[in-house]
């Protein structure tokens, strides 16, 4: 493995410690009894509570001035400054250990434990004033230091995308604000679930890999179990399963679930992404309508005090209610065109006099969500529900009551793009059977997002499931728009790459 030049400088280092008998990562435990929030929070008010510091960080900058030095360590909560000098660390007449460690062997980015009172500097900066100090873990990687010229003008900043995607770990340590779209995500999360347990519903967990996928239109990823020796399926959806629930008995049901999909990435999909699904026994999908914009509305006031929130140049309110449209309604007012009696050869030619691609492995329900998608959806950016779809686009929805060739759906669309999908659930097997042997021939046109037919879920229907009411919701969509976040990549963590390239370089710094 060939180094870099600091890197080769760093692993040096770290022989030059070991030759002095310091451990560079000690197994013993490092007690904390302060974060660097509390203390810059609480001393003024109370400095006499900070006088027996515990604490460790990592190095951010390093002041040298001689016989001491001033350093700013970073923990989870913040940064805050020390001031080491030699006397204090080396109490007697050899201070060899100060120069040989402080000052020549520890680098920005090692993480140190220190002891001592927390003061405030001749600047009036809130400092912890060290007594004793530990290397806890020697960095054998230089961090990308922001660095600025004369002229005020900022250059090595960790900024690239992709090598901060790839390097989340780098990019959480140099670049700390990334953390509060994770923190706001979690408490997104958070909100919901208490907000389902406040009904009464429970928190359930279903099989990720499945001998059938279902549940979705989508292509899945597909694996291999040696014992068993059959294909397994990454699930595209929990929606299948969490149904069989309702049939065995349980009045309402969700899943915080990661489901899979074998389809393009870009800043709005990731192969492998979290959504929510509940299940209601006894509702309808114009109930699930007012769940919905209840349970938004709370997740908005929980995460930012009050229900608008600013995405992009937009500043979107979810306050109730949200408007509503039927899926021809907003056609025809967004293309002008009505739809509603057009016949598959018709919707073709509708469709490329919009200047949409049609090709012959679609149905009418694909072609349908073709014009959606490109003509509609993006002017839809105040939270808005979309109603009544055609029943080729949804396979696992009831019927209309009242109107012929509709299904009883609804899709709420928020700055361009849907953040939830609900039915009132199909619990006709009969008619299932019938729908799912429709898109078998779609399967065979070629369509690669057809679903699969499901003996299983047909018999547990031919139990009898009661009238339910379903809905699947994106975390991810919703946790970009409550983070104000352009990308799917910025509200994961690790979110999927394309093969790291030889020639991309790694995070350096001084």
């Amino acid at each position: 493995m060939e180094f870099t030049e600091q890197e080769q400088i760093r692993r040096q280092k770290l022989e030059d410690i070991q030759k002095q008998g310091i451990e560079p990562y000690p197994a013993d435990l490092w007690e904390m009894n302060f974060t660097s929030r509390e203390m810059l929070d609480g001393f003024d008010s109370d400095p006499d509570k900070f006088t027996n510091i515990s604490f460790a960080g990592r190095i951010m900058s390093v002041r040298d001035m001689g016989k001491a030095a001033f350093a700013v360590l970073q923990d989870s909560a913040g940064r805050i400054q020390i001031y080491v000098r030699r006397d204090d660390i080396c109490p007697g007449e050899d201070k060899s250990g100060y120069d040989s460690l402080f000052k020549k062997l520890l680098d920005i980015g090692d993480i140190i434990g220190v002891k001592g009172y927390v003061f405030k500097t001749k600047t009036g900066e809130t400092s912890i004033h060290v007594k004793e100090l530990k290397l806890l873990s020697k960095s054998l990687r230089p961090l990308p230091v922001v660095k600025q010229d004369a002229d005020g003008n900022t250059f090595d900043a960790f900024t690239d995308p992709e090598m901060r995607y790839r390097q989340r770990y780098v990019d959480l340590i140099v670049n700390p604000q990334v953390k509060e779209a994770f923190l706001k995500r979690t408490a997104l999360t958070n909100s919901m679930r208490h907000f389902l347990n406040a009904k009464g519903y429970l928190e359930v967990e279903t099989p990720i890999l499945q001998p059938l996928y279902g549940g979705a239109a989508a292509r899945p990823f597909k694996t291999h179990h040696n014992t068993l020796d059959m294909t397994l399926y990454l699930r595209i959806a929990n929606e299948l399963y969490l149904k069989r629930l309702i049939v065995g008995g349980f009045d309402g049901v969700y899943e915080f679930a990661k489901d899979f999909r074998n389809e393009g990435m870009s800043r709005f999909h990731n192969p492998e992404f979290t959504q929510v699904e509940l299940y209601v026994a006894y509702k309808d999908y114009e109930w699930m309508m007012d769940l919905v914009e209840e349970m938004v509305e709370k997740v908005a006031m929980d995460l930012h005090g009050k229900t608008e929130v600013p995405v992009g140049e937009h500043l979107i309110n979810f306050k109730r209610p949200w408007k509503r449209y039927t899926m021809y309604e907003a056609i025809a007012h967004f293309t002008g065109v009505d739809i509603t009696e057009m016949d598959e050869a018709a919707l073709s030619a509708a469709a490329n006099g919009m200047g949409i691609h049609i090709d012959k492995t679609m149905g009418r329900g694909k072609m349908i969500d073709e014009i959606f998608g490109e003509k509609v959806e993006p002017h839809l950016i105040q939270p808005t529900f979309i109603t009544d779809y055609p029943v080729e686009m949804s396979p696992l929805a009831k019927k209309h009551r009242s109107k012929p060739g509709l299904v009883e759906r609804f899709e709420a669309i928020c700055n361009g793009k849907e953040i939830c999908n609900a039915f009132s659930e199909l619990n006709d097997p009969i008619d299932q059977r019938k729908r799912f042997e429709e898109q078998l021939e779609l399967g065979i046109r070629g369509d690669e997002e057809a679903m699969q037919l499901d003996e299983d879920f047909l018999r547990a229907l031919e139990f009898g499931m009661p009238p339910t009411a379903g809905l699947g919701i994106g975390i991810d969509r919703l946790s970009m728009i409550m983070t104000n976040s352009a990308s799917i990549q910025d509200v994961l963590f690790f979110p999927q790459m394309r093969p790291e390239k030889k020639d991309v370089p790694e995070a350096a710094g001084n």
